[in-house]
């Protein structure tokens, strides 16, 4: 058994369990857990924040920048290409 199926198992363990279901209608309780719930993606986004911050401020370039700087190098090629083949008809 994965570990997947074993939390899946254990968790509707727990939901039947009427201490946790009373829990479960605490509304103190519920904001505190979607508050849990919200941090990984809000440290993700600090981060990520101040990354770009600390590059911009170093004049360093982030991977976003990479990446549309070699999307419009593809698109740039493409033209050359097509160009040339206008030319060479």
């Amino acid at each position: 058994m994965s570990i997947k199926d074993e939390v899946k198992k254990k968790s509707l363990q727990l939901m039947s369990d009427p201490r946790v279901l009373k829990l479960m209608q605490n509304e103190q309780f519920m904001k505190a857990m979607m508050t849990v719930v919200q941090v990984p993606g809000k440290v993700n986004t600090f981060t990520t924040e101040q990354s770009e911050r600390f590059a911009k401020s170093m004049k360093l370039a982030t991977a976003q920048d990479a990446k549309d700087l070699k999307r419009q190098v593809k698109q740039l090629q493409d033209e050359v290409a097509r160009l040339k083949k206008q030319v060479d008809a």
